[in-house]
């Protein structure tokens, strides 16, 4: 039974230290991304009239199309904010020393910031009227055009 007075929630803001790793668990068919996510807080100091930053670095993790979503989108230094959850395991090195790790399993992330410009389309073809010619003479005036033109009707948009 799940204990209802109880939860495990991580919010964080903050920048990505560098790409995601990427890798496939072949026994399980699912793609993994780990990252790390620098936080600052910063601190006033009153007497010497100083602020100072402390950053904060945060392992992340992710599974499924979350992973496959950090390898196209995700680059170093971009903002993101991250929702998961603290995940801690434990396992031997290789000299037999018992170890842990404390990281957050996300299980969504939005990202922040301005976007990236896109990369320029391929040429389009050019329009049949450039601005700088005319219509032809076969071409429609608004009060001919058959979708009516003038303003008869008025300001409601028909749906």
């Amino acid at each position: 039974m799940r204990d209802v007075n109880s939860l495990n929630k991580v919010l964080l803001i903050g920048r990505l230290g560098q790409r995601p790793e990427i890798r496939l668990i072949p026994q399980r068919d699912r793609s993994i991304a780990r990252f790390s996510l620098a936080t600052n807080e910063r601190f006033y100091n009153p007497q010497t009239n100083e602020a100072t930053i402390r950053t904060e670095w945060h392992r992340i993790i992710a599974w499924g199309k979350l992973a496959e979503f950090c390898e196209r989108m995700l680059d170093q230094g971009k903002q993101i904010l991250i929702e998961g959850k603290l995940r801690t395991r434990s396992w031997q090195d290789r000299e037999g020393n018992k170890r842990s790790s404390t990281e957050v399993e996300a299980f969504n992330i939005v990202l922040l910031g301005p976007r990236e410009p896109q990369p320029p389309r391929a040429q389009e073809a050019e329009p049949a009227y450039p601005e700088s010619s005319t219509a032809p003479a076969d071409f429609p005036a608004d009060e001919e055009h058959p979708s009516g033109g003038g303003d008869e009707g008025g300001d409601e948009v028909p749906f």
